[in-house]
C-alpha cells in the first residue's frame, strides 16, 4: 500500500515530483501503481474512513515506512485500506487479524519483489544493443512483464490456498487447525562457515540459490511443505514420518551426486507444532534443530516421537531382530516377508540444551 520511501525525495506538497526526483522511477511507480500520487497519509485514511492509528498500523504492518506529509499515495492505496478495515467492521476479521494479514502479505510480496528485481529483471534488462542504456529497456519491459506477473501470481496464490484450505479441513480436531502433529525437519549444510571464507561472494551466491531450489523442489516433489530457508538451512514440514524422512533421504543423495555441494545433515522431529503466518514454532521445531547441530554428515537423526511413527504405519520394524524374526516366519509359512522402507538404530542418549535429556535414532534407508 505505502511505497519504501526512506531513501527517496519526498514528492511535492501538490503530488508532483521535486526537482530531485528521478524522472524514470517516477514512470515507474505510476505504470506498476496504476495511479499517479495523490494524498498524504492522513488524506489516505480520511477517504478511506479510516481512523490514523489504523492506518498506520496497516502501513507499517505490511513493511512500509512512514511518509509524513508527502503526498504519495493513490487511490489503490485508499481502496486496499477500505477493503481491509471494511472486513473487521464485517466482523470477518478482528483488528488483530487483520494487522497479521497484512504483515504476512507485506513480508511475503517483500521477499518476492526484492528477488525479482535482484536476479530477474536485472538480467532481463541488460542493454540488448551497443549504445541502448539499461534505464531505456526498463520500462517498456515492466510495460510487458507487469500484467503477465500479476496473473501468474493470482494463479499460484489460489492453488495455495487451496492447497492449504484441503490440509486444515481434513484435521478431525478443532484444536489442531492451529496446533497440529506434523514432522518437522532441518537440513543444514556441514562447514558452511568454512566455505564462506574461502568462495567469492558471488560464487557462495550461486551455491545458496543452488541449494534453496534444490531443496524447494524435492521437498515439494515429494509432499512435504517449505516452511523457510536460512542461507545454509533449509526448514520443512511432512504430515507423516515416513514423507519427511523420504525427504530427507532425497536431499541428502541429490546433494551427494552434487561435486560443488558440501555434505549434508538432517535433523527431524516429529510433535505437536504451532503454526503462525507460515512459519512453525515449539518444542518439536527445537528439538528437529538441536538433533540437527549433532547428527553427522551425510545422516537423519530423529527424535523417539519420529521412529515411533514409522513403526506404526509399518515403514521401520521396530528394531532388526524382529524383522529378521518376522521374515523367517514369513518364510516357513510360505506369507509375504514383510518389506520396510526405513530402519532404525537407538544412540546414546544425550542432554540437549533447553530440553532435557533425549534419545536420538539414526535413520537409513532399508
Amino acid at each position: 500500500m505505502l511505497r519504501h520511501v526512506a531513501d527517496e525525495a519526498p514528492a511535492a506538497p501538490d503530488g508532483k515530483a521535486e526537482p530531485g526526483d528521478d524522472p524514470l522511477a517516477l514512470r515507474l511507480e505510476q505504470l506498476i501503481l496504476g495511479a499517479e500520487r495523490r494524498y498524504t497519509a492522513f488524506q489516505a485514511a480520511r477517504t478511506a474512513g479510516v481512523s490514523m492509528e489504523l492506518a498506520s498500523r496497516f502501513w507499517r504492518a505490511m513493511g512500509f515506512a512512514d511518509i509524513g506529509q508527502a503526498k504519495a499515495l493513490t487511490e489503490a492505496d485508499v481502496l486496499a485500506l477500505r477493503r481491509l478495515a471494511g472486513l473487521v467492521e464485517a466482523g470477518l476479521l478482528s483488528e488483530a487479524m487483520a494487522v497479521q494479514v497484512a504483515r504476512s502479505t507485506g513480508q511475503t510480496t517483500a521477499r518476492l519483489a526484492d528477488w525479482q528485481i535482484d536476479s530477474f529483471l536485472e538480467g532481463l534488462t541488460e542493454p540488448p544493443e551497443p549504445g541502448m542504456t539499461r534505464t531505456e529497456v526498463t520500462y517498456p519491459l515492466m510495460q510487458l512483464l507487469l500484467p503477465e506477473l500479476e496473473e501468474f501470481l493470482v494463479y499460484v496464490w489460489r492453488r495455495q490456498l487451496a492447497a492449504a484450505t484441503g490440509r486444515v479441513v481434513q484435521v478431525a480436531d478443532d484444536e489442531e487447525m492451529v496446533d497440529r502433529r506434523l514432522a518437522v525437519g532441518f537440513a543444514d549444510l556441514v562447514g558452511f562457515t568454512r566455505l564462506t571464507r574461502r568462495m567469492e561472494e558471488e560464487e557462495l551466491g550461486e551455491l545458496v540459490e543452488a541449494f534453496e531450489t534444490t531443496c524447494a523442489d524435492l521437498v515439494a516433489a515429494n509432499g512435504g511443505r517449505l516452511i523457510k530457508t536460512l542461507g545454509d538451512e533449509v526448514l520443512f514440514s511432512a504430515d507423516d514420518a515416513g514423507t519427511a524422512a523420504e525427504i530427507a533421504f532425497r536431499l541428502i543423495e541429490t546433494m551427494a551426486n552434487d561435486e560443488t555441494m558440501p555434505e549434508l545433515r538432517v535433523g527431524i522431529a516429529f510433535g505437536t507444532v504451532t503454526t503462525r503466518m507460515g512459519d512453525v514454532f515449539g518444542t518439536t521445531v527445537n528439538l528437529a534443530s538441536r538433533l540437527t547441530s549433532i547428527a553427522p554428515k551425510d545422516s537423519v537423526l530423529v527424535d523417539t516421537a519420529f521412529a515411533e511413527d514409522l513403526t506404526r504405519t509399518g515403514d521401520a520394524p521396530a528394531s532388526e531382530a524382529e524383522a529378521a524374526e518376522a521374515a523367517e516366519r514369513a518364510e516357513k509359512e510360505g506369507l509375504e516377508v514383510p518389506s520396510y522402507r526405513f530402519a532404525l538404530q537407538p544412540m546414546w542418549q544425550r542432554p540437549v540444551r533447553g530440553l532435557g535429556v533425549v534419545e536420538p535414532w539414526l535413520l537409513t534407508r532399508r
